[in-house]
Formats: structure tokens, sequence, C-alpha cells
């Protein structure tokens, strides 16, 4: 092992053991084995799907219906940016790293042995070890964190300020889905949902130059947020029924890509009212609890494009570049940076989200 400096024996880490039983614990600091990278950590963000996990959502604990994903005990968080601390042998020379350099690994660690992974679809691994979820990859709400052997990781330039560099993660998943969306010019795209997610999809739509971008939440901070980020109209539902207003604004046809992204069992309805017949539909919510609609409308209605959107794969360098060019434009999307001790105060104020976009927990 290859280490900056005498690395301390014990740190502190946010450790799920249940829903609501999270725990700032001192652990010991790990030694990473040959093909590994150590982290210190220097910012990590909170997901909605951490907040999920926190409230007891069944895909992440199970209900009656389905087994659940989270294993226990593990150190939450996914969306994290760190500096190499030390280096297992062959780490350096195998990811291009060197002590002290900033670097993010996805938010997978895929086993490269199941089918998926043999075939190239790796952010499906059936494994499927996401950081801060399975015990096999511990998160980065601690001091310190490993990189596995198995992960995809990337240095990160650091004249990239902690609250860019610390969205990376959310920004992969947020060009995949828009990726998925198959944007052409022209096109009228609707982005349902603008907290943190939905406002990297903004952004990146933006690049894609559609025809008119639409952004869709209940928050008017967020909905003015994505105005500076991209938005040429933005519809608060609340006041303003958004699958008439698309209507209005294409003639009566509906919109041509809708991404959605609100993450609430009614927002696929509202989707499939809005879009155009022949549309493409993208799906990336993580719900709390499971949906139904009519699928009549997907098939003999509409006959439209139905793609999921999952993880950020092969996203993290083009997201690097675009951020270190300034071609990604995300200010204002951080908005609130707490100790680590204070998480429990992070996730209820993402839970709340009415003032907070992005929180980063900073050790």
């Amino acid at each position: 092992m290859i280490a900056s400096t005498s690395l301390p024996k014990t740190m502190r880490a946010v450790r799920c053991h249940a829903p609501e039983d999270y725990r700032l614990e001192e652990l010991p600091v790990p030694v990473p084995q040959p093909g590994e990278v150590l982290i210190k950590i220097d910012a990590c963000g909170i997901c909605a799907s951490d907040v999920k996990c926190f409230i007891g959502a069944p895909l992440f604990w199970g209900d009656n219906s389905r087994k659940g994903y989270v294993q226990t005990p593990v150190t939450a968080g996914h969306e994290l940016i760190g500096t190499v601390a030390a280096l297992g042998e062959g780490a350096g020379e195998k990811y291009g790293l060197e002590i002290g350099d900033r670097a993010i690994s996805e938010q997978i660690v895929p086993c490269w042995e199941c089918r998926y992974c043999k075939t190239g679809r790796y952010w499906l691994c059936d494994v499927h070890d996401v950081y801060g979820f399975h015990t096999a990859t511990q998160g980065g709400m601690a001091d310190y964190m490993v990189f596995p052997k198995n992960a995809l990781n990337y240095k990160v330039p650091f004249n990239l300020p902690i609250e860019k560099a610390a969205l990376i993660e959310p920004l992969a998943c947020s060009m995949h889905a828009v990726e998925r969306g198959k944007i052409e010019f022209g096109d009228v795209v609707v982005v349902a949902g603008v907290g943190t997610l939905g406002l990297g999809m903004i952004a990146c739509a933006r690049l894609k130059n559609p025809g008119i971008l639409i952004a869709v939440d209940m928050n008017e901070g967020r909905l003015n947020l994505a105005k500076t980020l991209g938005a040429d109209v933005v519809i608060n539902p609340s006041i303003t029924d958004p699958v008439q207003a698309v209507k209005d604004l294409t003639e009566g046809y509906g919109c041509d890509v809708y991404i959605e992204t609100t993450g609430h069992p009614e927002g696929p309805n509202l989707g499939l009212k809005a879009i155009c017949k022949g549309g493409n539909f993208v799906e990336f919510s993580v719900m709390k609890e499971p949906t139904t609609t009519d699928w009549t409308i997907i098939g003999d209605t509409k006959e439209l494009n139905i793609y999921g959107a999952h993880l950020g794969p092969r996203c993290y360098p083009k997201v690097i570049d675009y951020l270190n060019r300034g071609l990604l434009n995300v200010d204002g999307m951080v908005t609130h940076k707490l100790p680590l001790e204070s998480y429990l105060e992070g996730f209820h104020m993402v839970h709340n989200s009415t003032n907070s976009i992005k929180v980063l927990l900073e050790p």
C-alpha cells in the first residue's frame, strides 16, 4: 500500500441500521487491498433515494410483494467526491491516480461476471452493488471510504470547486436520462420534477438545443432556477394545468419527449397525457411506492417509445469534461453544506425539500 501520510486509525461514518435508525459511529479506517483506492471524502451529497431509504420506502426495505434492496449495517452515501489518501497495489497504474489526486467512482461497482456485465451493460449488473446500500460497497458519508477493485474510477480536476465536483454523480444520471430521450432539433421537451436530477436534466437537455424546453414542478424556487439553467417555459401544476399548457404550446399535439423524474406515483400518468403520439417517454423516478397506469395509452392510443433510465453509465467522463470547460451550467444547485454530524438535519431538509435543492455533507 502507498499512503500520503500516516493515516488515522479510526474515522466517523453515518451507518444505516434500519428505517430512521442512522447512527454516527466510529469505525477503523479501511486499508486498501490490491486494486483498491482509499479516499478521504471532501463532500457527499444527500440523494432523494437516500431519504427514501431513510424513511423506510418498500423499494429499499421490502414489503409483502418484494424483497428490500438495502443491506445493513452499511455506511450511507453515493454522491461523493474525495482525495486519494492511499493506493492498494496496482491501483495507481490501473486508474491513472496518484496520492493527492481528486477522484470519483461511479455509483455502481459491477461484478464483471454476470450476463449484463459481460455484454457491456455493467450498470444493470445482476449483483448490483451500489455505494451506500450494499455491505460490499460502503458509502461516502464518512471521513474515508474505499473504492473496491472492480470499481470505475476517474480523476477530477482540482480547478472544479467542490460544489461542482460533488454534483458529478447526479449529473451523470441526468445526462444518461437525457440521452435516453433521443432529443432532436425542434423537439418540445418536458422535464417533470426539477430537484437536483431534474435540474441537471434541464442543463443537459439545453445542450441538445430542443425547440422548447419545459420544466414542471410545484416549487417556484426550483422553477426559477430551471429558467437560469436553460428552461424556456416553467409550469407550476398547482397554478396551471400542465397537460393543457403543453398542448397549447404544441397545437394540441403534446410534447415530443417527456422525462419523468417527480418520484410521485401520479407523475407517469400526467406525462402519458402530455406526450404526443409516437413520442419518447423516459422514466427515471425512484418511486417510494408502486404506481398504476393505463397501458392502452402506451400501445394502442399513442404507440409511445418507453425508455427507462438507470444510473449514469459512460457519462462520468463527459460530465467531468463539460463541467471543466464550463459548458454545463449548475450554478445555484448546491444550496446547503453541513458538517457530517448534522446528517439528520440534512436528511430532514431534503425530505421536506421546501428550501433546499442539493445538500452536501462535508466531513
